[in-house]
């Protein structure tokens, strides 16, 4: 469906083949695209009718489509100016630009007014969902679902209702290849030009563009293309590397330069990537140009190189040369959270600008993904740290002792209460920071009382008395999805706006691009004093791991490896981990002791141990130092190679 549809589906021919798909629930291959019958047998599994009206399709009240733009802050930021230059090109064209999210909701549309008429009695308008499972196949649902550009064109659409449209939409991608949205040109049926995909294609690619710029603007990155002039084009590939040499983050472009795909990110080393090795990478660092310059990649194929440091170029200097000496001022808690990830390092600078100002800051993520240690270092790290730190599991009391805990009560409030009655969290926390974890499972009934000390900036205890001002800054953290809980009634929804003054969404582990630099801090801190590695095999396993139970999980097999490794031991391998871990971290990637195929983890191991030492140029000391492993295990390594063992 990428082709022009209606140069190979003519309408006779679509119309028999819905029938023959409605009727016998299959079609004769080659009647019509496979992307096509793929599309419509989900929408047929979906229970949707071609003829029939949509089965109940959401549609985001203001509110909820307020959020979402929130949320999607950062896509609709760098979308919009691109949005803008499609509209002019489209002019006059009955046509719209459209930008959705990864579920398929409408974000944002711009274009003919005499279209958006038309457009919206079918709900092609910003808080529509077009999911494939509510308007069966269509150019944004079925992009999302094939995360791939498309084609949909007049009786093509599931729907008949939809009849009238020629849609185009291509994903957008974030720099790790996860889908982030989609972009869409909708017009009439009769408007179809058969140059709008590639205008799509091309569009899509700038938003991707802009986003790694701004999501790797910081760090180092490299910039590719066949011929010099390519380069600062829109064709040209992108990468990024980690403060370790991994590649956290590229376009689809530099990828295809590679021949790599997105499973590359966080699981390749420059090394690998270019016959390029650190020491030059490191002095093209301390020696920036803007000149490009010639590279070759491992088939021996040219192609041209310039190399941006980013806004630091002290920082790019530590990620090519990690073993330098740094001076660098003292980092507070918050700047010590930051081990590379891009993700929690946007988190982490956004709290940084409203730490010190009346902004409730609601944290969102995965259990175990490190809220509570987020909101310690940023009470550390502000004008309150000299204050009280309170912290309160809204899960974990039973549901009568909340109350007390968090407002106080008077003496005698209530059979079993202290003589002496107690302040309660709110007011123990009077200067300082009041985190409440998991405020999603705080019962209703709190949660009006809640509410009006947040309005009143007083807390009345239980059992009566004179109100008591209080003044605190307040951190709320949950993983549920409070805008889910306040549609299903769970959750109130003016406590909700109140708490959401900045949302901040925590990355789970398994998405996170700083796994080697967040062990080793790990490490240092479980074990200080002691230069602790792991393995490279076992490194590589790590990183292919999902990680459900997230940084709880990872700290706890660390320390657990810790505990198992012999006092002259100073590198965690298998034997060391728990055998559940051992066993999940199997299932998950080859085994690096089954001797798998090249492009195994242990033939990237080895290619690796081989790259870094003809770095060195032999120096097999400089060599074990950069891969982290004592020179008795770099000679073993390098004698097992010989064997072929």
């Amino acid at each position: 469906m990428q082709a022009l549809p209606n140069k190979h589906h003519a309408p006779a021919r679509l119309r028999q083949a819905r029938r023959t798909l409605l009727d016998a629930g299959s079609v004769a291959e080659g009647l019509i695209a496979p992307a096509l019958l793929n599309s419509w047998q989900r929408s047929r599994a979906f229970g949707l009718r071609p003829e029939g009206r949509m089965p109940g399709a959401p549609h985001a009240s203001a509110a909820q489509l307020t959020r979402a733009l929130e949320q999607q802050r950062e896509l609709v930021a760098h979308a919009r100016p691109v949005m803008e230059f499609l509209v002019k090109q489209t002019m006059d064209t009955d046509s719209m630009v459209i930008l959705a999210d990864a579920e398929g909701m409408l974000l944002q549309a711009l274009g003919d007014a005499t279209f958006l008429d038309r457009a919206q009695r079918v709900a092609l308008r910003p808080g529509a969902s077009w999911h494939e499972q509510w308007r069966g196949t269509n150019a944004i649902g079925t992009a999302l679902a094939d995360a791939a550009p498309v084609v949909v064109h007049g009786a093509e659409h599931y729907l008949e209702r939809n009849g009238f449209l020629t849609c185009t939409a291509a994903p957008i991608l974030d720099p790790a290849g996860r889908v982030l949205g989609a972009l869409d040109i909708s017009g009439e049926q009769r408007s179809v030009h058969r140059h709008t995909l590639a205008l799509v294609r091309t569009a899509a690619g700038m938003i991707e563009q802009r986003l790694f710029e701004h999501r790797h603007g910081a760090g180092l990155r490299l910039r590719l293309h066949a011929q010099p002039e390519g380069i600062g084009s829109c064709a040209e590939g992108l990468l990024a590397l980690s403060e370790d040499g991994w590649l956290s983050g590229a376009n689809a472009a530099g990828l295809q330069m590679l021949g790599l795909d997105w499973t590359a990110i966080s699981a390749c080393r420059i090394e690998q990537l270019l016959q390029l090795d650190v020491a030059t990478l490191a002095d093209w660092c301390r020696r920036p140009s803007a000149a490009a310059r010639p590279v070759r990649r491992h088939d021996g194929s040219p192609l041209w190189l310039r190399l941006e440091p980013g806004r630091s170029l002290v920082a790019a200097t530590r990620i090519c040369a990690p073993h330098a000496s740094s001076h660098a001022a003292p980092q507070d808690a918050l700047a010590r959270l930051d081990s590379g990830d891009p993700a929690l390092r946007s988190a982490l600078e956004r709290a940084r600008r409203v730490m010190d100002k009346p902004i409730a800051l609601l944290l969102q993520g995965e259990s175990g993904v490190g809220k509570e240690l987020f909101v310690r270092a940023l009470h550390a790290s502000s004008a309150r740290a000299a204050k009280p730190l309170v912290a309160l599991n809204c899960a974990a009391l039973p549901e009568a002792l909340i109350e007390a805990e968090l407002f106080g009560y008077r003496p005698g409030a209530y059979t079993g209460a202290a003589r002496e009655g107690a302040p309660g969290h709110i007011r123990e926390a009077a200067g300082g920071t009041l985190f409440l974890d998991e405020i999603g499972d705080m019962p209703l009934a709190l949660q009006g009382r809640l509410l009006r000390v947040l309005q009143e900036h007083e807390v009345l205890p239980l059992g009566g008395g004179a109100p008591v001002a209080v003044d605190f800054r307040l951190v709320c953290a949950t993983h549920r999805e409070l805008a889910e809980e306040v549609a299903q009634g769970r959750f109130r929804a003016d406590l909700y706006y109140r708490l959401n003054g900045l949302a901040l969404q925590l990355p789970p582990l398994r998405e996170r691009q700083d796994l080697p630099a967040l062990i080793a801090a790990m490490l240092a801190e479980l074990q200080p004093g002691r230069a602790l590695a792991v393995q490279p095999e076992l490194l590589a396993a790590l990183r292919a791991y999902r990680w459900p139970g997230n940084l709880r999980q990872l700290h706890n097999a660390l320390r657990t490896a810790c505990a198992l490794l012999d006092e002259h031991e100073q590198h965690i391998d298998w034997p060391h981990l728990p055998d559940d871990l051992a066993r999940a971290l199997r299932q998950a990637s080859p085994d690096p002791r089954a001797g798998e195929a090249p492009g195994g983890l242990r033939e990237q191991a080895r290619l690796s141990v081989r790259q870094t030492v003809a770095a060195c140029e032999g120096n097999l000391s400089e060599a074990a130092r950069r891969l982290g492993i004592s020179r008795n295990t770099l000679y073993r390594k390098l004698r097992e190679q010989q064997t072929g063992s």
